[in-house]
């Protein structure tokens, strides 16, 4: 497999908006080129007889049970709150609008 060039290095700051010294071409075309490398062994890893996963261990429905419990009221929730108003939080306007 090729290795990544400066100028693949170049092309991609530049779409990332990314401002490289000549020298960071060349240590991060070596980097990229070892990610490269690394991802492909894991896919030559994969095989046919092991079926995908979405967790390493099989689990199911580790959740806990809904139950109704008790919440704050809203005195409670507004208790710290700098500023209220109409049992809300208020907090300053940022977007220019009614």
């Amino acid at each position: 497999m090729p290795g990544i060039t400066r100028e693949e290095v170049a092309h991609l700051a530049r779409l990332a908006r990314l401002e490289l010294k000549p020298e960071e071409l060349d240590h991060f075309a070596g980097q990229l080129d070892d990610i490269i490398g690394a991802v492909a062994r894991v896919s030559e890893v994969a095989d046919q007889d092991v079926p995908p996963t979405s967790h390493p261990l099989p689990l199911t429905n580790v959740m806990r049970p809904d139950e109704v419990r008790p919440s704050l009221t809203p005195v409670q929730a507004l208790s710290g709150a700098p500023a209220q108003e109409q049992q809300r939080f208020k907090v300053p306007q940022i977007l220019g609008e009614d």
